[in-house]
C-alpha cells in the first residue's frame, strides 16, 4: 500500500508518495490551494489518490517546540479530519517541527539557488514528514 505525504501550509500543500513497500518516500507536486476553501486542492488530491493507489494519507502536523499546537497545527488537524471524510482513507497527524528546516538545509547543501529552493521546498517538506514516519514505522516492535 503506497502513502501520501502532505506538509499542508495557507497556499501550498506539499506532496510525497512512498513506494508500494512503504521504504521510501520521493517528493510528487507541490499544490497551490487556497486555505480559506477547504475544497481547492480535493480535485488534486484525489487524482493523485487514484493514480498512485494511495491507502493512507501522513499529515504533518506543526507543533511549536514546547509540544503545544497553534493556529496552523490546528489547521493541519482541520484538514486531516477533511482529507478522511471526503477522500476516505486513514490520516495520521505526524510532528513536522523542524522539517521545513531540515529540507531547507539539504537544498543549500546541494547548491541550489533560492529561487528554485522556493519552488520544491514544501515537497521536499513533504518527503521529509514521510520518510520519518516510514522510518519510525519501519523499527516499530524491533
Amino acid at each position: 500500500m503506497k502513502i501520501i505525504g502532505l506538509d499542508v501550509g495557507s497556499k501550498t500543500i506539499g506532496v510525497a508518495v512512498s513506494d508500494p513497500l512503504g521504504l521510501t518516500a520521493q517528493g510528487l507536486t507541490t499544490i497551490r490551494w487556497d486555505e480559506q476553501d477547504i475544497y481547492s486542492a480535493d480535485e488534486q488530491i484525489k487524482k493523485i489518490i487514484d493514480e498512485q493507489a494511495i491507502g493512507k494519507a501522513v499529515i504533518g502536523l506543526p507543533k511549536h517546540m514546547n509540544g503545544s499546537i497553534g493556529e496552523r497545527g490546528e489547521a493541519s488537524e482541520a484538514y486531516a479530519k477533511h482529507v478522511e471524510e471526503v477522500h476516505g482513507i486513514p490520516v495520521v497527524l505526524w510532528d513536522e517541527r523542524l522539517s521545513t528546516a531540515a529540507a531547507e538545509r539539504v537544498l543549500l547543501e546541494a547548491d541550489m539557488s533560492r529561487q528554485k529552493r522556493k519552488k520544491v521546498i514544501d515537497k521536499m517538506a513533504a518527503v521529509m514528514i514521510l520518510q520519518s514516519y516510514l522510518d519510525q514505522d519501519k523499527y516499530k516492535g524491533v
